[in-house]
């Protein structure tokens, strides 16, 4: 396969999962027979455009880590980097690495030019290559575009002395893989002095630059619980043509 090295994927991973009721990181669970993380990974190892993957993991979990991703039979370049205490702090880390990458001499005539940054959860095991051409093509145009699904169920406000109904018209829910170009997605953590904020696209919002939206498909789940593995079991086994 041919890379062409344009595009750079960041995966947090360093997050406890504690809501997932283990002991060790949700990552390590198996789907199909292999840990979590890795179906992820095989998302991006299949293309082309993809040149490098950076796992942002904890200092606990990082020999693990090492292991695993030793006994895979992968042609695409996986660094780790030693994530943070935020989401936002794993991010900057693996920002610093893609930079150290396209920087770094080597035996390769040219290294890849990287001009987009992916940011996607580990715990995504199931986005489709369709919503990645897509997601990716729009980031390319307008510098920052994410995956989203359409809000389907009533949304209610909690007003404090009852129920609101809110209008759910234009709402949805953020997914990942986030695409930005790098220059845009630096700029944005350059500023962002440690502020809270949920997502990446968030933080390229406060600098004024706009986010596309991408309809992605609802089953680019995120495994939080036990049974979102189920699920996601489920979803694979019925379309696997689409995770190959």
């Amino acid at each position: 396969m041919t890379r062409s090295g344009s595009i750079a994927v960041i995966m947090p991973a360093a997050g406890s999962g504690q809501r997932f009721g283990s002991q060790s990181n949700k990552l390590f669970a198996t789907l199909d027979g292999k840990p979590l993380w890795q179906h992820a990974v095989d998302r991006f190892e299949v293309r082309g455009d993809v040149g490098l993957l950076v796992l942002a993991v904890s200092a606990d979990d990082e020999a693990i880590f090492r292991e695993q991703i030793s006994e895979l039979n992968c042609n695409l370049p996986i660094r780790l980097v030693r994530g943070g205490a935020t989401r936002s702090e794993s991010v900057q880390a693996g920002l610093d690495e893609v930079l150290r990458f396209t920087n770094e001499p080597g035996d390769r005539a040219k290294p890849p030019t990287i001009d987009r940054v992916a940011i996607h959860d580990a715990a995504r095991p199931l986005v489709r290559q369709s919503d990645l051409d897509r997601v990716f093509a729009e980031a390319a145009s307008s510098g920052a575009a994410l995956l989203v699904a359409p809000v389907s169920g009533t949304l209610k406000r909690d007003t404090g002395s009852g129920s609101q109904t809110v209008d759910r018209r234009n709402m949805y829910v953020a997914l990942t893989p986030q695409v930005f170009a790098i220059d845009v997605i630096r700029q944005a953590y350059a500023r962002d002095r440690g502020r809270m904020a949920t997502d990446d696209a968030q933080l390229v919002e406060r600098t004024g630059h706009p986010v596309q939206l991408v309809t992605g498909s609802a089953d680019n789940l995120k495994i939080t619980y036990p049974e979102d593995l189920r699920i996601a079991e489920a979803i694979l086994n019925e379309c696997r043509s689409e995770f190959v």
